[in-house]
Formats: C-alpha cells, structure tokens, sequence
C-alpha cells in the first residue's frame, strides 16, 4: 500500500490531534474543561489513533528502528508497563468512581427518606420507581432492595427518582 500521495494529510492529521488530545487532556486533568471538551477528547482521540497508524505505515522502515535501539525500547517498554498497571484497581474501592460511595448510600435508603431528598411525596417516588418498572410493595424498601447491587442500575433508578417532572 503506497502511502506517499497521502504524505501531505497524514502528518497534519497527527499534528492537529495531538493538540487536541492535548489540550483538552491538560484540562480535565486541572478540571478546567468546558462544554465538549471531554466529548471531544474522547471521540477525536480516534483521529489520533487513525493518523499515528498511518503515520508509522508511511514510516514502517524507521518505526522498526526504534526496536534494535536499547533506548527506544526500553522507552517503549516503559510505557507498556504503565499501561499496563493502569489496569489495576486503585484504592479501597475496587477501581469505582468516586460517585459511587454516595451512590450506594442514597440506594441503601429506605423510599421515605429517597422522597425527603427528592424534595417529594412517598407516592410520588414509588410512582417514579414503577414509570422506570419497578414495583416498591414497602415504603422500607430501598433501590438496592430493587435492582441489586450493580451500581449503573442504581444510578438509573436514582435518576428516576429525583427526576424534575416534564412540565406540560
């Protein structure tokens, strides 16, 4: 596959999602990021992948140079290391976000306290619960009595919950 009419783009491509993976990365590090910054992080982050691929085709001869030289591999190896460490869980909370210990509180929560934080009836919640399709039959019960432990349903019932109703 001959990639030298695609020169001109390529490079370009590289350079200009690099920026933006930059600079938007730098933000949300300080959490200063704005609007679509973590969108855009995210979904351009493929513009990067895709131009860094192309870039090391057009580029294969001085690509597999950098694995005959002592320091380049060891760079290489370095940051496959930590790559590879990111994966492992981090704290006391098995890797969860930070969200989830108030999470896993407020599901915990018997439904008349859920109504108190929504800032509604016991009723209301429970009308909530089953629009979402789950059938408080106690006003004990708690989310976590309904979904189980798994903390996107949670999120999800809990959403429901302290939703603003649509105004008609």
């Amino acid at each position: 596959m001959n990639l030298n009419p695609h020169r001109p783009w390529i490079t370009p491509l590289v350079i200009g999602a690099f920026l933006i993976s930059a600079v938007t990365g730098v933000l949300m590090f300080f959490h200063l990021d704005s609007g679509l910054n973590k969108t855009v992080h995210e979904w351009l982050s493929w513009a990067m992948v895709i131009g860094v691929g192309l870039h090391v085709l057009l580029n294969v001869t001085a690509f597999k140079r950098y694995f005959t030289q002592t320091t380049g591999r060891w760079v290489m190896g370095s940051m496959a290391l930590i790559l590879a460490l990111s994966f492992i869980p981090a704290g006391g909370s098995g890797g969860e976000p930070g969200f989830a210990p108030p999470v896993r509180a407020l599901a915990q929560a018997p439904i008349t306290v859920l109504a108190q934080v929504a800032g509604t009836s016991t009723e209301e919640v429970k009308a909530r619960l089953q629009a979402a399709g789950l059938t408080a039959t106690s006003d004990s019960q708690s989310v976590a009595d309904l979904v189980g432990g798994d903390l996107r349903k949670q999120v999800g019932a809990l959403s429901q919950v302290v939703a603003t109703p649509a105004q008609h």
